[in-house]
């Protein structure tokens, strides 16, 4: 299935910008299960410096502020293909270490609750043990509309039992590493059954199966990844995934708006 993506991110600044640095990461990933046909970036306010692969196999894209900036917008498009892998993706590849994915962050630290959740994980193989633990945190943390509660973490969304798809995506990571699994972060596009307009991105959890390499995990749906969803960038939590970072000097009064379009071709 091939799919159409149009991204689009617009910012209104009160005051002027003097400077500013950004890291895009809107770029899909050709590998095992997809394929990028064409994507292009284009930018009003500002200008393209570079781009290059991180550790993750990220595609990132630095871009600059034009002096005195207060209108900068950022639209990404194109088109990918798409199979359905039951969300098994395959061996692990690129410059970091399986193990790398097994150490916790600040987002992702393991605490009493998670590993209290993960102590009612049933199942006899490895791969039923992941798709228990991905039910027993949805049924835990009640899926929640609107922006992610800044600085959240895994055990601070169990604890108040509701949370984005970004904070189920960091309890399945937190206990799954603790349970012995490299687990990982991903940022994608989801295509909707009910509409093409949406204002942000997804998340969902991959984790690293012997046998199989890695595997999907959308905790927020409870469901794994098939040809609706669209990879673009993985790490070990949000911060390393995000898809825009970065600093600025000036620009009072921030507006930001996000328009994604996902549709089938």
């Amino acid at each position: 299935m091939r799919l159409t993506i149009r991204h689009t991110t617009r910012y209104r600044f009160e005051s002027p910008v003097s400077y500013g640095l950004q890291q895009l990461r809107k770029v899909p990933k050709t590998g095992h299960q997809q394929q990028v046909i064409h994507w292009r970036t284009e930018i009003e306010g500002g200008r393209k410096e570079l781009s290059y692969e991180d550790h993750h196999n990220n595609v990132v894209e630095l871009i600059s502020f034009e002096r005195g900036t207060q209108d900068l917008a950022v639209m990404s498009e194109g088109e990918v293909e798409i199979r359905d892998t039951s969300g098994v993706l395959g061996p692990h590849s690129g410059p970091s270490p399986l193990w790398l994915y097994q150490r916790g962050t600040t987002l992702t630290k393991a605490g009493q609750g998670v590993r209290g959740l993960a102590r009612s994980v049933e199942g006899e193989t490895e791969l039923d043990r992941l798709h228990s633990l991905m039910q027993v945190i949805h049924a835990a943390v009640a899926f929640e509309i609107g922006d992610p509660h800044a600085g959240w973490s895994a055990e601070d969304a169990l604890a108040a039992g509701r949370g984005v798809c970004q904070d189920h995506t960091h309890v399945f990571l937190a206990a799954a590493r603790d349970m012995g699994w490299p687990a990982r972060y991903v940022s994608g596009y989801l295509m909707l059954d009910d509409r093409v307009e949406q204002e942000a991105m997804h998340a969902w959890a991959e984790a690293h199966v012997a046998g199989l390499g890695w595997v999907g995990f959308d905790v927020a749906n409870a469901i794994a990844p098939d040809r609706r969803y669209v990879r673009v960038a993985t790490g070990l939590d949000y911060s390393e995934a995000a898809p825009v970072t970065g600093m600025r000097i000036g620009g009072i009064g921030e507006v930001l708006t996000v328009q994604i379009g996902v549709a089938q071709q």
